[in-house]
């Protein structure tokens, strides 16, 4: 689902980038005002290594194919910390295997890092039921990485859909956005599932991982 270089105007992208380079500094500012921003380095470290591995993680969907994204489960488990661990992922995911593009690394990252962002803060609505609740805690993790991912493909499909190049043929184009963004619909399922499951498992194993 990583947009790739030459279909996007240039005027996109360097909103993509203004956007990125400001979420990245408001991002930093809130890690810096954790008591020890240096603890969740190593956790933020895997999680990263985790959205870079993903991508190679095909699900068949027929009649094509769609790729683990995990941003929901970075926002839900990292926080803030997940929007600098996605911009550092997509990063080496562009120069190391050409997925998505270095001139459309601004707007990759906003398009999983934002809706990581608001997941984390979908997660954190749990505190308001109760916070050692397992069942609420499966839920809103649920919501969280299903919608973390639910959001970046509709950020997708506008960015697409309004910027499909006059070369070539828009029904078609049409057609197969269409078509991907139905694909994502059983992955939304997959890693809310998923993100529930990791939340459950660190509620129970190490519960302070969760806090932020």
């Amino acid at each position: 689902m990583h947009i790739p270089d030459g279909i996007l105007p240039a005027s996109i992208i360097v909103a993509g980038y203004a956007t990125t380079g400001g979420v990245t500094w408001y991002s930093l500012r809130q890690i810096k005002r954790d008591r020890n921003p240096q603890e969740n380095i190593p956790k933020a470290s895997l999680l990263t290594a985790a959205f870079f591995v993903a991508s190679w993680i095909h699900i068949p969907v027929p009649p094509a194919s769609v790729h683990l994204i995990l941003n929901g489960l970075l926002g839900t488990i990292l926080g803030y910390y997940a929007f600098p661990a996605i911009l550092i992922g997509l990063f080496f995911q562009a120069v190391m295997f050409q997925h998505g593009g270095l001139s459309t690394l601004g707007v990759n990252a906003s398009m999983f890092g934002i809706p990581a962002l608001l997941a984390y803060h979908l997660f954190q609505l749990r505190y308001k039921i109760g916070k050692n609740n397992r069942v609420w805690t499966g839920i809103f993790a649920f919501l969280a990485g299903a919608g973390g991912l639910g959001l970046s493909v509709v950020l997708f499909f506008i960015l697409i859909i309004t910027n499909i190049p006059a070369n070539i043929d828009a029904t078609v184009e049409r057609n197969a956005i269409y078509g991907l963004v139905l694909a994502h619909i059983p992955l939304m399922l997959i890693e809310g599932a998923f993100t529930a499951a990791v939340a459950l498992f660190l509620m129970r194993v190490k519960p302070e991982l969760l806090e932020q």
